[in-house]
């Protein structure tokens, strides 16, 4: 009977130190806690296998730098810190910036991903008709703080990279790419049309000037601008004093679709292009007309007004919002994964 209670008793002592054993193996294989928002766990597919890695695991990028028309080896994420620099001032609110990089860098990879640069040997370069815009001079510590602290992260849109669309100013309200990009395909799921959250204009801030600049605008062009830009946007017209200008169909978030001119629709994003982006800076018009010769235009926003408002973010940014709140306002049912 006592050999029994002892047997009994190393038994008992065998099963707690076996399932002790069992919760220390437990507790310590059990993964970090995750920052809130960004997954640790890439579960959206990307490029992987068409580039090379460097010594700490980030992907290498060809760039053809247009600056010493060469193609350059870079990592991803020093490319990231240049376009942040050309994309944004660098002095701006941190979770601004970090908002910036994470789309900078889901841009590139979903480049590299479905396109092939126009420059030969390249995976992607630093022209601005291409791709983003890239100012490595303008790297300071803001930048890189940004670009380090959201070190491999990208938007993931159901498992896959979205296109990361980005514009200054949305005048009030963001738009849907078939009206503010002209895009020919479905609408994405994840495009939004939701308030821009830019701050107000007011005397003694920041930027000010750049700020007026971007929340409404006037331009004027030449009858002989108007109809090259009509033409190469595919509508043969004549301005004159008697023509008719007028906005047809507008998007959900105001953008002119379509501007008639004596009738006949032209598409008005392609008409942007064609005018020039920095001169008819948005479709969101507030007032087109034919005076003393000249097609006469006013409007709101600086941009094809889809995906995220920079100076939005900026406003965001200072009210307190992180990069993926401010990323995540701006378009649907994304998450913010880290691939590396």
């Amino acid at each position: 009977m006592f050999r029994r209670k002892i047997a009994a008793g190393l038994l008992v002592c065998l099963l707690v130190a076996i399932l002790q054993g069992c919760a220390s193996t437990a507790e310590g294989t059990e993964p970090a806690p995750k920052p809130t928002g960004v997954a640790m766990k890439a579960d959206v597919s990307w490029p992987e296998e068409k580039l090379e890695r460097n010594e700490d695991g980030v992907p290498l990028l060809r760039v053809y730098v247009v600056d010493e028309e060469k193609v350059e080896t870079i990592d991803v994420e020093t490319y990231v810190e240049g376009v942040l620099a050309g994309e944004m001032k660098n002095d701006w609110p941190l979770e601004a910036l970090k908002a910036q990089a994470i789309l900078a860098r889901t841009f590139v990879l979903r480049f590299v991903e479905e396109k092939e640069s126009k420059y030969p040997d390249a995976d992607i370069s630093t022209d601005i008709e291409e791709a983003q815009a890239y100012d490595r001079e303008a790297v300071n510590e803001q930048i890189k703080e940004a670009v380090a602290a959201t070190r491999g992260q990208v938007l993931s849109a159901d498992g896959k990279l979205p296109y990361a669309w980005f514009h200054a100013h949305s005048g009030g309200m963001t738009e849907r790419a078939v009206t503010g990009l002209g895009w020919n395909e479905a609408e994405p799921a994840y495009t939004a049309v939701v308030e821009g959250m830019e701050p107000s204009a007011a005397e003694g801030e920041a930027d000010q000037k750049s700020l007026k600049e971007a929340q409404k605008w006037e331009a004027s062009f030449s009858a002989d601008a108007f109809q090259d830009a009509c033409a190469k946007a595919g509508v043969n017209v004549k301005i004159t004093a008697e023509s008719r200008l007028s906005v047809g169909e507008r998007g959900e978030g105001g953008r002119a679709k379509t501007i008639h001119v004596n009738g006949q629709p032209v598409n008005a994003s392609e008409l942007r292009i064609a005018l020039g982006s920095t001169e008819m800076r948005s479709t969101l018009l507030t007032s087109l007309k034919v005076q003393d010769g000249q097609v006469v235009m006013a409007g709101k926003g600086y941009g094809h007004g889809v995906g995220m408002s920079q100076w939005g973010a900026y406003g965001m940014a200072q009210e307190g919002k992180n990069a993926e709140e401010i990323v995540s306002h701006y378009f649907k049912d994304v998450a913010v994964e880290k691939l590396w």
